[in-house]
């Protein structure tokens, strides 16, 4: 997904940066001055800005607990909260499950990323194994 964010951001960009100089090509009856061609190019600026969101999903593991970054904000759930990770049949993107039956997505893993997303899932499987019986045993006075 990062890739694809970088590209489309890179062609928005581009073409209203293209846009921007060939607005004062030709006369249409319509002033159209220096100040309009830097607003377009600016809202460009702020589209690509925009896509550039999709940049930053992210799944942290570690012994603190999961932590998890989409779009927008980064939450970290300590491993009693975690119930795991699991991959819907009809989803997008994996889902990080909490009790009661909540989740959280977890947009930094997409179907579309194909074996990308198969070893996140199966790093994430190993790392849960560590962290999570590694605070087991340490709490265990046998």
């Amino acid at each position: 997904m990062p890739r694809i964010a970088i590209a489309a951001a890179v062609v928005v960009l581009a073409i209203h940066i293209t846009f921007a100089a060939l607005l004062t090509i030709s006369d249409t009856g319509v002033h159209v001055g220096g100040v309009d061609q830097i607003g377009l190019a600016l809202i460009g600026l702020v589209e690509a800005g925009a896509i550039l969101l999709f940049t930053r999903p992210r799944l942290r593991v570690g012994a603190a607990g999961v932590e998890v970054r989409n779009l927008v904000g980064d939450r970290l759930f300590s491993w009693d909260r975690v119930a795991g990770l699991a991959y819907p049949e009809k989803g997008f993107s994996a889902r990080l499950l909490l009790p009661d039956d909540e989740h959280v997505p977890v947009l930094a893993v997409q179907a579309w990323d194909a074996d990308r997303a198969v070893a996140a899932m199966s790093s994430f499987r190993e790392l849960d194994e560590r962290y999570r019986h590694h605070d087991n045993a340490a709490g265990d006075p046998s």
